[in-house]
């Protein structure tokens, strides 16, 4: 188990349940997956800028990322059905929890000009989205050999019922919210 994953079990969870007032252990909620998403439009007219771009997302993540097609095709942006255009990464249990520690601990802190994380950015059902301007806060990325500096959406997904126990979750893993 990750240090995180072991935390979160031994005293997480205790202090999650008495702050939300929650009579069941199991109504506790938790994560479920994180996902990176990575647009790259410019994949349209260089198919190395998406190989690239999903080297970086494989070091990033620790797995290897999913090309993303497009649906439907767009004649403005030149796009045809089928057409590679992103890619992304759904993880679970252990790289999970390790990724997570590295966003909020590494990661986040190397933002530059960096005021805190949006708390709006929950959904209905608590999950939080939130997005990367720049792929070199991840100390994997060698700022030396990228070649163009991208972003990402990561999204993570929760049990919680509502945006008030999502929000209870992160902050208890210890999430920079804005004041």
């Amino acid at each position: 188990m990750s240090r995180l994953q072991e935390q979160f079990n031994a005293t997480l969870a205790g202090e999650i349940q008495q702050k939300l007032g929650l009579s069941n252990p199991q109504e506790v909620p938790r994560i479920t997956k994180i996902t990176l998403n990575m647009g790259v439009g410019a994949a349209v007219a260089d198919k190395k800028v998406l190989e690239k771009a999903r080297d970086d997302m494989q070091k990033i993540a620790g797995q290897r990322p999913t090309i993303c097609l497009a649906r439907k095709s767009v004649a403005a942006f030149k796009i045809r059905d089928d057409m590679p255009i992103g890619c992304k990464v759904t993880l679970r249990r252990e790289r999970m929890y390790e990724f997570l520690d590295r966003l909020v601990n590494i990661a986040i802190p190397r933002i530059r000009d960096f005021r805190g994380l949006n708390p709006k950015s929950f959904d209905r059902q608590g999950n939080y989205s939130m997005g990367v301007s720049e792929q070199i806060i991840f100390p994997e990325i060698n700022y030396d050999e990228i070649d163009v500096i991208r972003g990402m959406d990561i999204t993570i997904t929760t049990t919680a019922r509502n945006a008030a126990e999502g929000r209870a979750l992160l902050e208890a893993f210890n999430f920079p919210f804005k004041k």
